[in-house]
Parts: structure tokens; C-alpha cells; sequence
């Protein structure tokens, strides 16, 4: 008998796509709840000699921001390739399924939860796990900017809304067509930060 990763993993990215739609919901206030339960269990179980920082981010982490229902967690992580297997393992034994990713900067330890091969069960999760010079890192100057600015969260609402709509089933074309946006207010936040420093 497959086991549901097995399955997850023979899937082409079309049925992927029609198994897990792209849906923005209005926003909820127990997504801080859940990301500081699950940033509990994830310390307890890489050690905090492993799980250096812990962030919440993404849309579920600015208030009052509608969002795809999952839970993004960046985890900062020594630059030791010796510890991937590691990680793998103790990340599995709570329940996480392991994605190489190599499509974002450099290549990088992603895992995630709440998927099995008859859609969606229970509360998603992904969790991202890297270095801190990782590019990644800026996703958490992206948050800061959309908690301080209300019309920017506002305008990137009503784009996710337009690209989920568009891209229902297409979860890389929906990120593809974000990334402009991202990157745009992404280098408005690192200037607003070095002037504020100034």
C-alpha cells in the first residue's frame, strides 16, 4: 500500500494543482495562535542549538490581511550541510513532509503539513528552513512593511484575490505573478530601514 507521500509525490504539478486550489480567505486571528503552537513543537524538536530564529511570515502573519489558509515559518539554521539529515529526520518524526527546493535563490530545506493525497486535512503548514544569509530573509522585510503600511497590505490583497481567481489551479503560475509586487515593496522596505537607521 502507497504510503500518502508516495502518492504526493507521483502526482504531475496539474493534478497537484486540482487537488490543493488556491483559496484566499478573510483573515483570522488564530493564525498567530497556531504559528506560535507550531513554533513550540519545531524548537522542541530540532533543539535550540539547531532552530536558531523562528519566524512567522507571509500573509497569515499580517494582521487583518486575508491569505491563503497556511501557515509560513522561516527557521534560521547553521551553514552546515551535515545537519540536513538530521533535520530531515527529526522533522519527519513530527509529521512533516521533505521538498528539496531550488527554485527560490539558493537551494533549500522546505517541509510541509496538512497535505495528503485526497486534498487538504487539518491546518497547513510550510515551513522553510535556511541559513541567514539566505535570500529568503527578505520575506521577513515584505511582512514588516505590509504591518506598517495599511494600503499596501490593501493593494496586495486585491491582487492575491485577482490571481487566485486567474490561477485557481495553478499554484506556481499565482507565486510567479506575485513576485513583481514582492520584489517591488521588498526594496522599499530595505531603503526605509536604512534611512531609518540613518
Amino acid at each position: 500500500m502507497q504510503t500518502d507521500k508516495q502518492n504526493l509525490d507521483s502526482l504531475t504539478k496539474e493534478e497537484l494543482g486540482r487537488l490543493f486550489p488556491i483559496e484566499i480567505v478573510p483573515p483570522n486571528a488564530k493564525w498567530a495562535e497556531l504559528f506560535d503552537k507550531e513554533k513550540k513543537i519545531i524548537i522542541d524538536a530540532l533543539g535550540k542549538q539547531t532552530a536558531l530564529k523562528v519566524e512567522h511570515f507571509g500573509s497569515t502573519a499580517v494582521t487583518g490581511l486575508s491569505a491563503k489558509p497556511t501557515i509560513d515559518i522561516l527557521v534560521e539554521i547553521k551553514s552546515t550541510p551535515d545537519l540536513k539529515d538530521l533535520i530531515i529526520e527529526k522533522m519527519k518524526n513530527i509529521k512533516y513532509h521533505f521538498i528539496w527546493r531550488t527554485d527560490f535563490g539558493p537551494p533549500y530545506m522546505m517541509f510541509v503539513k496538512g497535505y495528503t493525497s485526497s486534498g487538504t486535512k487539518g491546518q497547513t503548514y510550510h515551513i522553510h528552513i535556511v541559513p541567514k544569509d539566505h535570500t529568503l530573509w527578505d520575506a521577513i522585510y515584505f511582512r514588516d512593511y505590509l504591518k506598517q503600511h495599511t494600503e499596501t497590505a490593501k493593494e496586495y490583497e486585491k491582487l492575491k484575490y485577482q490571481l487566485a481567481s486567474k490561477y485557481k489551479n495553478d499554484r506556481e503560475a499565482y507565486t510567479t505573478a506575485k513576485t513583481e509586487f514582492i520584489i517591488r515593496v521588498t526594496e522599499l522596505a530595505k531603503k526605509e530601514k536604512i534611512h531609518s537607521h540613518i
